[in-house]
């Protein structure tokens, strides 16, 4: 089925750290659909992109410190990166796609970053940004961690980050591969156990395509799918991926988004999150409430921020 892209203007304020870290129990929700569950079958980690119709294998060998990537870098030339985040950078590997969202190879997290490549190969790769809600119907916010390669210490959704390259994460079919790697980073960067969110209670409400540089070398260009669930959570945040949480309200979200439009107290918030906060999010938050939320899920188009 073809696709349309829709152009909506990007909006790049950003809002800062506020202190407080809450905790919340784990109950149940009731459940409309159950989906099968998937074994998890790793790719070779950190291979060259290829045909993603080639023949997988397991891994069997780790990054090379004399591989290169465009422009000379290798993994020398970032000394300065977090040991965690170097980790990531090099042995994840982000799905390819083009504008259709339609999967066109694989390449690791730190080549898919860095602006150089973005903009000379158009290289993009798919993305989520998940929307947690408590019972009481608050969004869960997390601020990055300072070591974080792209947007360091801003607030942005729960959860943003990519699905990987491997058999459980590249099922289409219900945006299950991307559902599957909702719950993954829900524990690695919030510490929240898969039985908290199980992968039926995610609603894949739409889909966005946008670019935004973080500083002179690293960026995003994604191709996001956008969840929704609600559910009362365990946390256990992960300091190396997250340096603070926080639930938020209607109206306390319009009060940061108006210190970040009137630049006080220097707050940041996520070039992606207010790209969706700007174009759906407190429709969606209204529908959410009202138990109507089915009636605005749209993936069938991609919707382009620019």
């Amino acid at each position: 089925m073809s696709q349309s892209l829709i152009a909506v203007p990007l909006t790049q304020q950003l809002f800062k750290r506020n202190n407080g870290v809450l905790s919340f129990f784990a109950s149940s929700h009731s459940t409309s659909s159950i989906f099968r569950s998937h074994s998890l079958s790793l790719f070779s980690q950190n291979q060259k992109r290829r045909n993603p119709l080639s023949p997988i294998k397991p891994p069997s060998v780790s990054f090379s410190s004399s591989q290169t990537t465009m422009g000379g870098d290798t993994p020398q030339n970032d000394a300065g990166m977090d040991a965690v985040q170097r980790r990531l950078m090099f042995d994840d590997e982000c799905i390819l796609v083009d504008e259709t969202d339609r999967v066109v190879g694989h390449d690791s997290k730190y080549n898919c970053h860095l602006m150089e490549k973005i903009d000379s190969e158009n290289l993009l790769h798919r993305a989520f940004s998940v929307f947690l809600f408590n019972s009481k119907y608050e969004l869960l916010l997390q601020q990055r961690s300072a070591t974080k390669v792209t947007f360091p210490l801003v607030w942005t959704n729960t959860c943003c980050s990519h699905p990987l390259y491997r058999e459980s994460e590249l099922i289409d079919e219900n945006s299950l591969g991307v559902r599957n790697a909702a719950q993954r980073k829900l524990l690695d960067e919030l510490g929240i156990p898969a039985e908290d969110v199980p992968v039926d209670q995610f609603t894949p409400l739409g889909r966005i395509l946008y670019k935004a540089p973080s500083d002179g070398k690293w960026g995003e260009h994604e191709l996001d799918y956008l969840l929704f669930t609600v559910r009362d959570v365990n946390l256990h945040p992960n300091p190396d991926e997250v340096a603070d949480v926080k639930y938020v309200t209607r109206d306390q979200l319009k009060e940061l988004l108006r210190k970040a439009d009137a630049g006080e107290e220097g707050l940041k918030l996520s070039p992606w999150f207010r790209l969706v906060v700007d174009n759906f999010l407190f429709k969606w938050w209204d529908h959410l409430e009202q138990g109507t939320l089915g009636e605005v899920i749209d993936m069938k188009t991609i919707h382009k921020l620019t």
